[in-house]
This record gives structure tokens, C-alpha cells and sequence, in this order.
């Protein structure tokens, strides 16, 4: 039973559900994971089945392409290669050196720019008109929301969805917002440093049991 007053979290994954994680994890642990970070994940019991499916190994995915955003409503610019710093984000993008790390870094699935142009009426969407910085293929991203990743050489943490803006719908044209919903892909901000360019992998990185992320 739930305590009287607890709330649900806007971005519940629907009552039923999240009364079955509460009781089998306790409200404080399934708020915190919900807040996105790897290390609050371990609250969890390791041997709970729910917590042994978040964690199965996955494959690795690829990525597909990089684009960065010089400034505020102007096009992004695609590149072959980006440098990632924990300091200040994606070299180039105009989110770099942001107060917040939260969204150093934005990714989307190839395979939802097919899906979401269909919602539309289009065959596809071209990744520049989504301004997200790097597409992938190959892997659900959101099995990487609260995980630390491998991205080229860089590490990096999931820190949660990526919604649509209002520009989705000037962009993209009426409906543009809703195609978007629930295929917005992650953000992430960068642990340790490195470079990314197209045809890189990108794969979650388990932690060791004393809980640190592997050394490159």
C-alpha cells in the first residue's frame, strides 16, 4: 500500500506499475531512480527481477550521425568529428559551458526518424530538423537513461528523456510536438573526455562490483 500523500511522478510509467516498483523497492527508490543516476540505481535490490532486466547486457549500437548547434535557431552544422569535455559539453554546440550538465549532450535513435516522420506524412526526417547532436542506430537508447555509456572514446552518463520543444512544431509543421512525443531520444553529460565520429560505437558500460565505472 502507498502512503497517503506520496505522489506519483509526472513521468509515471502508469499506476499500476509503479505500485508494484514501490512495494517491491520503497518510494524513496524508485524516486531516485527516477531522477536518472546510476548510483542511486544500486538502492535497488540486485537479485529483484525487475532490477536483473534493467541490467541484462544489451548490444552495442552504432553511431549514425553528429551535428552541432553554433547558436540559438540557427541550422546545425554536421560534422565528422566531436569533442566531448565533462567541463563544458560538446565542442561547437551552443549548450557548451552551461551552468547545468544535465543536457551536455543529446542523442535520438535512427529508427525513430522514420517513425516519427510517418506521424506526419513524411517517409523520414533528416536529423538536423530533430537538433539533436548525435543519432544512433542500433540500440534502445532509453536502456542507457541512469547508465553510464561508451561513446567513441568518451564516457558518458544518461541523465533522462529528451522532450520536444514548441520549435518541433515550426519545424516540423502542425502535429510536429505530438510526433515527437516518446521518441525524443535521451541527454547525457560527459564523465570523462574523449572524441566521437560516425561509424563509432556506442554501448553501456557495466560497473565493477565495487560500484566505479571501468577505466578506458
Amino acid at each position: 500500500m502507498l502512503e497517503a500523500g506520496v505522489p506519483i511522478p509526472s513521468h509515471s510509467i502508469g499506476t499500476p506499475v509503479f505500485t508494484m516498483m514501490v512495494a517491491i523497492f520503497g518510494y524513496a527508490a524508485y524516486a531516485r531512480y527516477c531522477s536518472g543516476t546510476r548510483e542511486e540505481l544500486t538502492l535497488f535490490n540486485p537479485a529483484a527481477p525487475l532490477t536483473v532486466l534493467l541490467n541484462a547486457p544489451g548490444r552495442a549500437g552504432k553511431v549514425t550521425w553528429i551535428g552541432v548547434r553554433p547558436e540559438r535557431r540557427l541550422p546545425m552544422q554536421a560534422v565528422e568529428e566531436a569533442r566531448l569535455d565533462p567541463a563544458y559539453g560538446l565542442a561547437g554546440d551552443h549548450y557548451q559551458g552551461r551552468a547545468s550538465q544535465l543536457r551536455q549532450v543529446t542523442l535520438i535513435q535512427s529508427e525513430h526518424l522514420a517513425a516519427i516522420g510517418s506521424y506526419i506524412g513524411m517517409d523520414r526526417i533528416d536529423p538536423e530538423r530533430l537538433r539533436r547532436n548525435i543519432v544512433v542506430s542500433g540500440l534502445n537508447l532509453l536502456a542507457l537513461r541512469g547508465q553510464h555509456f561508451r561513446l567513441g572514446s568518451a564516457i558518458l552518463l544518461g541523465t533522462g528523456p529528451c522532450h520536444p520543444c514548441s520549435r518541433m512544431e515550426e519545424i516540423l509543421g502542425t502535429g510536429g510536438y505530438n510526433a515527437v512525443r516518446g521518441h525524443g531520444g535521451i541527454t547525457a553529460r560527459v564523465i570523462d573526455g574523449g572524441t566521437v565520429r560516425p561509424g563509432d560505437a556506442i554501448q553501456r558500460i557495466d560497473a565493477m562490483p565495487d560500484g566505479k565505472v571501468p577505466a578506458q
